[in-house]
Formats: C-alpha cells, structure tokens, sequence
C-alpha cells in the first residue's frame, strides 16, 4: 500500500494506517456496478488505480457526471454514507480498477477523530463541483459536435490510447442523447477530420 502512503502524505500516519488495516482491498474488473441510485451506501471507494465513471438518471436519460481517477474517492457516496441517505447517482468502473473500500461506520469515526480527513474531502467536493458546472456548461451552451469532440478527447486522454472501444448507443448513454443524433454528429467529425470510425472503435485524430 505504499501508494496511499505517498499519494496522500498529508495524512497522519496513524489515520493512513487504519485505513490500510480496516478497508477492504478490491480488484474489480471494467463494467462492473459499484453503486445504484437509490442505494445506501455501506462503504466508500477510494480509487488506487484504474476508472470510475459516475452518472445520474433521469427517467429514462442518463449523463455522465465525472470521472473518479486515481486516489479519488466519491463525495457523493461520502456524503449519503456520511447522512444514511439513498445514492442519488450511479458509479460503473470504465477499466480495471483498484479499490480501497472504506466501510461508513469507520469513515464516521474517522472524520471526527482526524480533522485533516475533512480537508481531503472538502478538496473533492469542490473538484466534483468544478467538474459539474463543466458538464452543466457543454449541456446548456456547447453544440452536439463540441460536446463529442471533448468527450472523446477526455476519454483518450484518461486512458491513454487514441483508439477507443465505443459503440454509438454507449456514447449516447453517456451524453444523454439519442444513438441517431451520436451516429450523425460522429459522421460530421470524420468529414472533418477530428475523428475515424473503425470496425472496432473511434480513432481520435490529433
């Protein structure tokens, strides 16, 4: 566990060691379920390695919220944890991913007994804030075409490959939109060419 020592060295040392002691190492494989809406959460990932995508639903949309990249852990299952609260979102892993499972009962004792434990989150919060209002501003303000360009890009970025394994229907799942609109707007960037639509994936040009 020496990258939870080193990627968070702000933590008291004590605190990193129960951390390491009472949370539940897991190796979970890409697509996999870690949370559903409406949900109570009974631990609270930390990511040691690998992908976590975070979405909402609506009826029958849904939309990609943010990503939880390596030790980051998410606030919104901190905070219904914390509250007892059903999940309001969702949370898939986008690759294999390395977990550090961290059960409530001890995240409670843990943010009142190290108060450095809050600043952590505090920080995450306003990341997933900052990220939010992103997402809010390519919904509201950002062309179709605008908002599937950065989309793929994030995406390459995140998993280092340019060649990625997507279908139509799953962008749209992401995007909040119909598989029409993605196969229409996707043909436009490969006129333009942003992108290339293989068999097997979406090259992205740079």
């Amino acid at each position: 566990m020496d990258k939870l020592h080193s990627k968070l060295p702000s933590l008291p040392l004590s605190l990193r060691e129960e951390i390491l002691e009472l949370g539940i190492r897991k190796e979970v494989p890409p697509g996999t379920e870690l949370l559903r809406e409406g949900q109570y959460v009974k631990v609270i990932p930390l990511v040691l390695g690998g992908l976590v995508k975070v979405f909402s639903r609506y009826e029958e949309r849904e939309l990609l919220l943010y990503y939880i990249e390596p030790v980051e852990s998410c606030v919104m299952s901190f905070s219904a944890g914390l509250w007892n609260l059903p999940s309001k979102v969702f949370a898939i892993t986008e690759e294999e991913s390395d977990l550090l499972l961290l059960p409530v009962q001890h995240v409670n004792e843990w943010v009142r007994k190290y108060p450095t434990l809050n600043q952590l989150f505090f920080g995450q919060f306003n990341k997933r804030y900052e990220d939010l209002l992103f997402t809010i501003h390519q919904v509201l303000f950002q062309r179709m075409d605008e908002r599937l360009l950065t989309y793929l890009r994030q995406r390459a970025e995140r998993l280092d490959t340019n060649l990625l394994d997507l279908r139509h229907h799953q962008i749209a799942r992401e995007l909040g939109t119909a598989r029409e609109v993605i196969s229409r707007v996707l043909k436009k960037l490969e006129q333009e060419k942003w992108v290339i639509q293989h068999q097997h994936g979406i090259e992205v040009l740079k």
